[in-house]
């Protein structure tokens, strides 16, 4: 497969993902490729341009549905090569089961083409008695785990990373790798998976140029550190306790919306319920379920309509993505939506239309 066939975005959108290690749940925005799955976070109102991780999907194995979560009946597992388990969730059924035929079709593609394909680099070892799961955990062990450092590169001040070589250093003192370039090969498999995560220029640029066995550099000067998941994360704001009655109406529509909120005016990726008799709007937080919303409000005497993605329309805060709608309650209270594309904006408003 060429680079410009690997490039093509077979499906985008919002998913939400299970951390590795912190395991709880965050929406964040995934670009199907051929060859892998890539995932970024959303800044305020937009996509950030770094990615946050990626999926390869060579060998990988799907599971769809996955059933073992409570109340999250939409989930799809991944197990990738390197029995590193994914587990991400769709805001619909019919999401889950497009995301999982489009994933699983791409990983039949890549079985058609590897078995007529060349045999792999001696480079590219196969771990299949490493846990890279366990590995992490002991790199990040406050007590023998890797040294967390503050380095400088050109000027610029990063804090809370290591160096490509430091990593080699201590996977060799661990003996979790008896040659360095076992552990150049371990530490490779934890960058393709997403675990650790570049910083600073001479590491972003091996991991978006070099080739796959060269992107992770045993070199003092490469920088890299910990992926997002590993990050504490703040304490969950109180849901909000809505009557029982407005949740029995019939569910129309369901789907991931990015909100701006009415006091900070920052923008969360929210999953979006319309339900009809009664007519209802709910949106709940995707880290946690679907069960108790974050706030809704009733459709009647509403006022739904788009705006115009040329400058920010007034209201919005900050720089936006585009595909905005307003929404106006009978009590005069705005919502400001994004919507991932302009079909889908298209089809919430018309959806919330026949609701008011």
């Amino acid at each position: 497969m060429d680079k410009q066939q690997n490039n093509q975005i077979l499906r985008e959108g919002f998913l939400v993902k299970r951390g590795h290690v912190v395991t709880n749940w965050k929406a964040r925005w995934f670009v199907l490729y051929p060859d892998k799955l890539v995932y970024y976070k959303y800044e305020g109102s937009k996509k950030d341009s770094c990615q946050r991780g990626k999926i390869l999907l060579a060998n990988c194995v799907i599971t769809c549905p996955y059933l073992e979560y409570d109340n999250r009946p939409l989930v799809i597992k991944l197990q990738t090569q390197h029995a590193v388990e994914h587990f991400l969730e769709a805001c619909s059924r019919e999401e889950r089961d497009e995301w999982a035929a489009d994933i699983a079709a791409a990983v039949q593609r890549l079985k058609g083409e590897n078995s007529q394909s060349a045999p792999p680099e001696p480079r590219q070892l196969q771990l299949r008695n490493v846990s890279l799961n366990q590995v992490v955990d002991s790199m990040y062990n406050v007590h023998n785990g890797i040294k967390l450092t503050v380095h400088m590169e050109q000027g610029s001040s990063f804090t809370n990373c290591f160096s490509g070589s430091a990593v080699v250093d201590w996977m060799v003192s661990m003996q979790l790798a008896m040659t360095r370039m076992e552990a150049l090969t371990l530490a490779s498999a934890l960058l393709e998976e997403g675990f650790v995560r570049p910083v600073g220029m001479k590491s972003v640029e091996a991991m978006r140029w070099a080739g796959l066995s060269e992107q992770f550099l045993d070199d003092s000067t490469a920088l890299y550190s910990f992926a997002e998941n590993f990050k504490k994360r703040g304490s969950v704001r109180a849901e909000t306790t809505l009557a029982a009655a407005e949740l029995r109406g019939t569910v129309v529509k369901r789907g991931y919306l990015l909100k701006q909120g009415h006091k900070r005016k920052n923008w969360k990726v929210r999953l979006f319920v319309l339900r009809s008799e009664p007519d209802y709007l709910h949106y709940y937080d995707p880290t946690k379920d679907d069960i108790s919303p974050a706030g809704g409000f009733s459709l009647r005497g509403c006022l739904v309509s788009g705006l115009n993605d040329n400058g920010v329309p007034s209201g919005v805060k900050g720089k936006v993505q585009g595909n905005l709608f307003k929404i106006i309650t009978q009590e005069d209270k705005h919502y400001f939506i994004q919507a991932p594309s302009h079909q889908e904006k298209t089809d919430w408003i018309e959806a919330i239309k026949q609701c008011t």
